[in-house]
């Protein structure tokens, strides 16, 4: 029992550190630093870091649902930790391949602010997440929110194919027999099987910009009229 008559388990319950986010969150996080270290000097440790990371993505926010354990902070530090770990790998893909700089840059620019501008609408809409959304809004969205088959397919296609596209400057992989179209290197047909999946989520991205763009004007139409 603690002091005030408060026992332990009480404690524990209202511990930030306790409550914050769980151990395969931290580890995510200590992976993808992992990964941005390497990625200059052993493209196969930081790829293998970095998708790493991106499973524990899938999994922390697989078990905070199944043992009702989200926590806003948590959400908020699983995007940044996406947004963070996605810029980082482009900025190692425009030294590498500096021919598409701007392709990287624009690429960088979309996703930061398409996020922003979805989370900042939809936390002035009252949502407790930006993966929250109101259901009868864009069915594209709707679909990408709520069916998360279809949620990890887009954010696993886009990060193989940004990943794929790094260990291919150093090497294609092991290779693969297709029978009559010969062989390839494994890295290389992991990068044209997750390249249309990542036009998509690019596709997504904006529609999110656009989307967000329009609900904070309709946010501001609301606010107006109320003044009047």
């Amino acid at each position: 029992m603690a002091a005030g008559g408060m026992n332990t388990s009480t404690l524990m319950q209202y511990d930030p550190h306790h409550c914050l986010l769980s151990s395969s969150g931290y580890a995510r996080i200590l992976f993808a630093f992992v990964a941005f270290y390497f990625m200059p000097t052993s493209p196969l440790v930081a790829s293998t870091f970095y998708l790493l990371s991106g499973l524990l993505d899938a999994f922390d926010g697989h078990a905070a649902r199944a043992l009702n354990q989200g926590t806003k902070f948590g959400a908020m530090l699983d995007m940044l930790t996406d947004r963070c770990a996605t810029m980082c790998l482009l900025v190692n893909l425009s030294l590498l391949y500096p021919s598409y700089t701007l392709l990287f840059q624009l690429s960088m620019s979309l996703d930061i602010a398409s996020h922003w501008l979805h989370l900042h609408s939809s936390i002035l809409k009252g949502s407790d997440s930006h993966k929250t959304i109101d259901l009868s809004g864009n069915p594209v969205l709707r679909l990408y929110y709520t069916s998360r088959p279809v949620l990890f397919l887009m954010c696993a296609g886009n990060e193989l194919f940004y990943c794929m596209l790094y260990l291919l400057y150093f090497t294609e992989g092991p290779a693969v027999a297709l029978g009559p179209l010969g062989a390839v290197g494994i890295f290389r047909l992991i990068f044209w099987v997750s390249c249309p999946i990542s036009l998509v989520k690019s596709g997504i991205s904006l529609l999110h910009l656009v989307t967000a763009s329009c609900n904070m004007a309709a946010l501001d139409c609301a606010e107006r009229a109320k003044k009047k």
